[in-house]
């Protein structure tokens, strides 16, 4: 790895970890919590945008189109959640399954609650 002027060793050896922590700022599987705000957001927005379907424009997006849209973006951002906090972890001792389980289980059941009593 090719790192700028100014980091790593002389000899022209490869980077180590604390040469790229340097660089970057901060290591990204210190970053887990960021990440799962980050998703609990995404999920809100999407709430928020499937909801100016079923409040503002009931006429223009019937329900059930709302509720499949809502319910489809929200396995996607879900699917990238799982991708985001493998990859940060992938090489270290951590474990966020717990937090993983704890948040996507909420997600889930929002969702399931939302889709049966929103709109309807």
């Amino acid at each position: 790895m090719t790192l700028p002027k100014g980091f790593g060793s002389a000899g022209g050896e490869g980077a180590t970890s604390a040469d790229v922590e340097r660089m970057i700022g901060r290591r990204v599987e210190n970053m887990t919590g960021i990440i799962t705000l980050a998703y609990i957001a995404a999920w809100l927005a999407t709430f928020a945008g499937t909801a100016a379907g079923y409040f503002y424009y009931p006429w223009a997006y019937p329900t059930n189109s709302g509720h499949f849209a809502f319910i489809v973006l929200t396995i996607i951002e879900s699917i990238g959640y799982i991708f985001c906090i493998k990859v940060s972890e992938e090489g270290t001792r951590k474990n966020s399954n717990v937090l993983m389980t704890i948040v996507l289980g909420s997600v889930a059941v929002g969702t399931l609650l939302i889709a049966m009593y929103v709109g309807w």
